[in-house]
């Protein structure tokens, strides 16, 4: 079963340096349909004004992943980490008993673009850690490529949950094939282009809850960018 999450019906929010839309309850949105998917709990499409930025702020308990498609992103936190993400990484910053951070697009003329993506940890109480890490799309173009995963793998960043993402940049015309476990569930977030996802229309901004299927067939009918989470 493949449940179809449009764009246009995502929660929208303008707070004027910043334009997000929500793909499941957050902040001042809220769906009762839509309070996360698994242990998956937020997918937020972020844009940042030139000079905008996240003050500094606090989590707890959360496994947070960024994902910036266009600009870059100054981030920095309590724990001491200072950092500049850009497309082609991944950030992973697990909250744990509690972190505070700050996030900020130092261009003066560029926004920034980015997927904020929050994942329930498999238990509370975890030391707050931080990671980032170059992908190498090259080697895996019109491929998927895993990049979190609860193993600690080379040229992925590792997230407390049994949970693997991969992110794929598909030439238009592009077909790939997931098999995806029985007793697994996945969610697809385009981020960029159009797919097929077993003969169904995704566009950028869609997203798709999967249950009860064993294989996703994925064609790009123009080039796109993706994430595919595997959930348990």
């Amino acid at each position: 079963m493949i449940v179809l999450r449009k764009a246009e019906d995502r929660g929208q929010a303008n707070h004027g340096w910043l334009q997000t839309a929500h793909t499941f309850s957050f902040a001042n949105y809220y769906d009762p349909n839509y309070l996360g998917f698994k242990s998956l709990r937020v997918i937020n499409e972020d844009h940042v004004a030139p000079e905008g930025g996240f003050s500094t702020h606090g989590h707890q308990d959360m496994e947070i992943l960024t994902y910036v498609l266009e600009g870059a992103l100054e981030h920095k936190d309590s724990l001491g980490n200072g950092s500049m993400i850009q497309p082609g990484e991944i950030q992973r910053m697990s909250a744990g008993t509690g972190i505070f951070h700050s996030e900020f697009n130092p261009s003066h003329s560029d926004p920034v673009h980015l997927l904020q993506i929050w994942i329930l940890p498999a238990q509370k109480g975890l030391d707050p850690s931080y990671q980032q890490q170059q992908l190498d799309f090259n080697s895996s173009s019109g491929k998927l490529h895993l990049i979190a995963s609860s193993e600690e793998k080379e040229g992925t960043v590792t997230v407390h949950q049994d949970v693997k993402v991969y992110a794929g940049k598909l030439p238009a015309g592009d077909r790939l094939v997931y098999d995806l476990a029985s007793h697994r569930y996945a969610w697809i977030q385009v981020a960029r282009g159009s797919i097929l996802l077993n003969g169904m229309p995704l566009e950028a901004g869609d997203g798709a809850a999967v249950s009860q299927e064993t294989q996703l067939k994925i064609e790009a009918t123009q080039a796109a960018e993706i994430l595919l989470f595997d959930l348990a």
